[in-house]
């Protein structure tokens, strides 16, 4: 019996190694005999580096960089267990969750950090990059990563502007030639699932700015400062960003990278299931076993569970979804996916305990489910 174990993390209270253990305990409790195989899931956001590492016995490589109001602190980057792919996630060096709400002002936030983080990268010799754009805290257009990898963002005077999105008000000229080379001799994948554009009502300042500090006036500001940037990338590269897919993801950064660097954009869940080497682990699997904090209508826009649940269904594996939560109303469209849909909480458990005490009801829920779908199909 070969059954995969592939969660997400349960926001706020499992990593995606603590579910894949939590649930593998589970069935182990129930039948001894079954040993499942455990993989870390993400999609893209919070946690990719780390799953990707530990599901490729990898390693972490930790480098003292500015947070995103260009504070000294330590941050990691991973590498694969390839040894050659680098692993970066802008919310390590650049992420919201850096910063207390009161700390949070997209106006002076920058993405320096997760510049620094591909500096280092780049001096230990990697030319294959994987980037996690989810969780950032900045609205800066990925000037401040830009700036630490050489280029030049001046004002009329010619000096060079200052960190943070709010800055880009003075901007009038961009200068590349001192922008690291090896840039263009390496290639990254976006793992990215945020299509917003770069400005207007569904850009990144918009519909991200909010969530990180921005009030109605400084959205407006934050707007017209990376339509500004656009215009100027336009006319120094020929790329228009303004409308383009993606361009808005990571406060701008998305544009940054379609702009500046060698690569792709590809969905963050796709990225992360080829770096595992997914199907091949899944070969002659009988049953799949994933989950995550909170299963709602998101779900179904390309998260976790569903990319792993999508890689199945062709290859006609049964999945099971624990999830803690479970919203009823997207119950009938996830069911044509899953084969199963549970929750751990439910009429006995509330949202509040299943939070709590994660761990422990996530491992007794499995036991019961791998139990009850053992009974009907044997």
């Amino acid at each position: 019996m070969k059954v995969i174990i592939i969660p997400d993390s349960f926001k706020g209270s499992l990593t995606a190694a603590q579910a894949a253990k939590a649930m593998a305990e589970g069935i182990y409790e129930y039948d001894p005999s079954i040993i499942p195989v455990l993989l870390s899931g993400a999609d893209g956001g919070e946690g990719t580096m780390r799953s990707l590492v530990e599901a490729t016995d990898g390693q972490t490589i930790s480098v003292l960089i500015q947070d995103p109001l260009g504070r000294k602190r330590e941050a990691e980057y991973g590498v694969l267990g390839d040894g050659e792919t680098c692993v970066i996630e802008l919310a390590e060096a650049s992420g919201l969750l850096l910063l207390s709400k009161i700390e949070r002002n997209p106006l002076m936030t920058t993405s320096f950090g997760t510049g620094e983080l591909i500096l280092d990268a780049l001096n230990a010799g990697f030319r294959k990059f994987i980037i996690g754009l989810g969780g950032s805290a900045t609205n800066d257009g990925g000037m401040g990563m830009l700036s630490a990898l050489g280029m030049k963002f001046r004002n009329k005077e010619g000096f060079e502007i200052p960190q943070g999105g709010g800055a880009l008000s003075e901007l009038i000229e961009i200068d590349s030639t001192h922008f690291d080379k090896r840039i263009l001799e390496s290639a990254f994948i976006i793992a990215c699932d945020v299509e917003n554009s770069f400005v207007g009502p569904d850009g990144a300042s918009a519909v991200f700015g909010p969530q990180k500090g921005a009030s109605p006036e400084m959205v407006k500001t934050l707007d017209g400062n990376l339509r500004k940037l656009a215009d100027i990338v336009k006319d120094s590269t020929g790329i228009s960003l303004h409308n383009k897919k993606g361009a808005g993801a990571a406060g701008g950064a998305g544009g940054a990278f379609q702009a500046f660097f060698q690569g792709q954009m590809k969905q963050g869940i796709e990225v992360v299931l080829d770096a595992i080497s997914f199907e091949k682990h899944i070969q002659d699997a009988d049953l799949i076993v994933t989950g995550e904090g909170k299963t709602d209508v998101q779900t179904l826009s390309g998260k976790t569970p569903f990319g792993i649940a999508k890689v199945a269904k062709e290859k006609e594996i049964p999945v099971i979804l624990i999830s803690g939560t479970l919203e009823k109303n997207c119950k009938k469209e996830l069911s044509h996916i899953f084969t199963e849909l549970h929750s751990i909480t439910d009429e006995t458990v509330s949202s509040e305990d299943s939070m709590n005490d994660a761990y422990r009801l996530l491992r007794k829920k499995t036991k019961y489910v791998i139990a009850e779908y053992f009974k009907k199909i044997i």
